[in-house]
C-alpha cells in the first residue's frame, strides 16, 4: 500500500503564514486595514525571499534592463530578484541624499534603459507613481511595476492612468484571511 505524499504548502500560503499580520493597522492616508503585509518578515526569511524572487522573475517583461527597488520595502526584493535573474539593480531614494553623493538613485545606471520598478505591496500606488516619475525625469524608460502583493485600494488603476502596468505576484484573493482587508 502506498501513501500519497502530503500536499506541499503553496508559496502564497507560506508568504501569508510568514508575512500577513492581523491588525487593525492604520495607513498613512487614514484608512484602516484588518491585516497588514509585513515585508520585513518576508525579507528576513532567506529561503522564502529567494523562492519569492524566483516566482517574481516569471512576471518580468522580457525586455527588462534594470530592476529598481523603491526605498525601503523594495530594496531586499530587488536584491533577491537581481540575484535570481542576473539583471542589474538600482535603488530609488524617497528624497535625494542630503550629503555625500547627493543622489536620488543608487546602483546601476538607469538613463536610457528599460527599468522595472519593484516593491513589496501596492495599495494606493502613489509612492510608486512618484518613483516612476522621478525615474522617467532621469531618463529611464519605466512602463512596468512588479510587486509581491496587490491590495485593492486603487493602486492598479492609478498606475494604469500613468501608463504603468502592474504585475503582482499575489493579490488579496490568494490570502483568504486578508479578504475584505479594508475596514470602514
Amino acid at each position: 500500500m502506498t501513501t500519497a505524499a502530503p500536499n506541499p504548502v503553496s508559496l502564497a500560503d507560506r508568504i501569508a503564514a510568514t508575512a500577513l499580520v492581523n491588525g487593525p493597522f492604520a495607513l498613512s492616508d487614514g484608512r484602516r486595514l484588518s491585516s497588514y503585509f509585513d515585508e520585513y518578515l518576508l525579507a528576513g526569511d532567506p529561503q522564502l525571499l529567494t523562492e519569492t524572487a524566483r516566482a517574481m522573475a516569471g512576471h518580468l517583461p522580457a525586455d527588462t534592463d534594470v530592476l529598481a527597488g523603491v526605498e525601503l520595502g523594495g530594496i531586499p526584493l530587488t536584491v533577491a530578484l537581481s540575484t535570481a535573474t542576473g539583471l542589474p539593480a538600482a535603488f530609488v531614494r524617497r528624497r535625494p541624499k542630503e550629503y555625500g553623493s547627493l543622489r536620488q538613485f543608487e546602483g546601476t545606471e538607469i538613463q536610457g534603459r528599460r527599468v522595472v520598478l519593484v516593491d513589496d505591496v501596492i495599495r494606493s500606488g502613489t509612492s510608486l507613481l512618484t518613483a516612476a516619475r522621478r525615474l522617467r525625469i532621469a531618463g529611464a524608460k519605466v512602463t512596468d511595476v512588479l510587486c509581491v502583493l496587490e491590495r485593492p485600494l486603487g493602486g492598479q488603476v492609478l498606475l494604469a492612468e500613468h501608463h504603468l502596468t502592474l504585475h503582482p505576484l499575489l493579490t488579496e484573493a490568494n490570502f483568504p484571511a486578508a479578504k475584505g482587508g479594508e475596514q470602514a
